[in-house]
C-alpha cells in the first residue's frame, strides 16, 4: 500500500521537491540572500512535509485498504466510513452497484427456482403418459417393435430420470434419508429396468455380493448405481458386466466391471467434468457428459468415495467406497 500511495501522490511529492531545489537555486546565484537561512527553511521543511506525509498516508489509506480486503460479498458493513468528498463519490458508487447486484441475484434466483419448480412440474406430467405408453407396448404381439419401442422408450425414461435428479442435486442435503439399503435388491431392480436394452445387446449380469447391506440413502444411492450400469451397458456389446460387493477396512466396496471399449488413458482425470464425452469418441452423439458428473456430485454428498480403472480396448471397472458407519453424522450434520 506504501508503493500505491507514493505513486499516486507522486506529482504532489516531485512539486514539492522541485520548489525546494528552486529556493536553493535562486539563493545560491542570487548574494543578497542568506544561503544557509534557505538550507535551514528548505530542512524545517522537509521535516515538516515528511511529518504530513505519513499523516496523511495513514489517512487516506485507511477506506482504500478496506476496498483491498473486501471479499466482494455484498457485504458494505466491513467498509468503513467515507470521509473525503472523494471517498464519498467512491462509496456512493459502490454502494449503488452493489444495491443493484443484489436486485438482479435475487431476481435471478428467483427466476431460476420458478424454471427449475416448472421443468419439475413438466417432467412428473411426463411421467404419466410415459407409464401409458409402456403398458401399451406390453400389449404389441409383434416382438421385433416391441423390443424397438421399448428400447427407445427406456432412453426417454433414463434422459428424464437423468434431468429430474440434476434439478434436485442443488437441494439434495434437504433430501436425506439416511436408511439400511439393500444393495441386492436395489441392483436387481436397476438391472430389470435395463432388460430389454441388455437384451438387444447380448449383455448379460453376474453378481457375487459378500455385502448386501449398506446404511445410505436409498434413492441416490439407486441414482448413481443406475447412472454406471448405464454408462456400463451403453459402452459394452455382447458380453457380461460383473457387479461384487466385499468389504475392505470396515469400507463396504462396490464394484461394477464391464468389458466394453474402455477409456483413453488421457481422458481418466477428466470423466468426471460436467459435459465431457470422449476424445477418442468424439462424434459419439449418444453420449451426454452427464451420468459420471451427476454420480459425483451425488456421491460427494453421500461421503461415497468413485474410483474408475479403465484400459483402452478392454473394459472399466468402476468403484464405489461406502463411508464407516460412524462417519454418518458428517451427513446428518450437513
Amino acid at each position: 500500500m506504501i508503493k500505491k500511495f507514493l505513486r499516486e501522490r507522486f506529482s504532489w511529492i516531485f512539486l514539492f521537491l522541485f520548489l525546494q531545489l528552486l529556493f536553493v537555486f535562486i539563493a545560491f546565484i542570487d548574494t543578497a540572500i542568506p544561503l544557509s537561512s534557505i538550507l535551514y527553511i528548505v530542512f524545517l521543511s522537509f521535516i515538516i512535509f515528511i511529518f504530513f506525509v505519513i499523516i496523511r498516508y495513514q489517512k487516506e489509506t485507511k477506506f482504500y485498504r478496506s476496498l483491498e480486503e473486501w471479499e466482494n460479498s455484498l457485504d458494505l458493513t466491513r467498509i468503513p466510513n467515507a470521509e473525503s468528498p472523494f471517498e464519498h463519490i467512491i462509496e456512493d458508487s459502490i454502494t449503488g452497484q452493489t444495491e443493484m447486484l443484489k436486485k438482479n441475484s435475487s431476481h435471478n434466483l428467483m427466476s431460476l427456482e420458478k424454471e427449475k419448480d416448472e421443468l419439475l412440474s413438466w417432467i412428473h406430467e411426463v411421467k404419466t403418459p410415459l407409464t401409458a405408453m409402456s403398458l401399451m407396448i406390453d400389449r404389441l404381439e409383434d416382438e421385433k417393435i416391441k423390443e424397438q419401442l421399448t428400447h427407445e422408450w427406456l432412453r426417454i425414461h433414463l434422459l428424464l430420470d437423468t434431468q429430474l435428479h440434476q434439478k434436485r442435486i442443488p437441494f439434495m442435503e434437504n433430501d436425506l434419508y439416511m436408511e439400511k439399503v439393500n444393495l441386492q435388491s436395489l441392483i436387481v431392480k436397476e438391472i430389470k429396468t435395463l432388460q430389454s436394452w441388455c437384451m438387444q445387446k447380448g449383455i448379460g449380469f453376474d453378481m457375487e455380493l459378500e455385502v448386501t447391506e449398506v446404511v445410505s440413502d436409498g434413492k441416490w444411492v439407486a441414482f448413481i448405481i443406475r447412472q454406471l450400469l448405464t454408462n456400463a451397458v451403453k459402452y459394452s456389446e455382447a458380453s457380461d458386466i460383473f457387479i461384487r460387493t466385499y468389504e475392505q477396512n470396515r469400507h463396504t466396496v462396490l464394484e461394477v466391471k464391464d468389458f466394453g471399449r474402455g477409456i483413453d488413458p488421457k481422458d481418466l482425470p477428466r470423466i468426471f467434468d460436467k459435459g465431457f464425452t470422449s476424445t477418442a469418441e468424439h462424434q459419439d452423439h449418444a453420449a451426454t457428459g452427464m451420468g459420471l458428473y451427476l454420480a459425483k456430485k451425488c456421491a460427494k454428498s453421500l461421503l461415497i468415495t468413485i474410483d474408475v480403472q479403465s484400459t483402452l480396448g478392454k473394459g472399466t471397472t468402476v468403484t464405489l467406497t461406502f463411508p464407516k458407519r460412524n462417519e454418518f453424522h458428517q451427513i446428518m450434520g450437513v
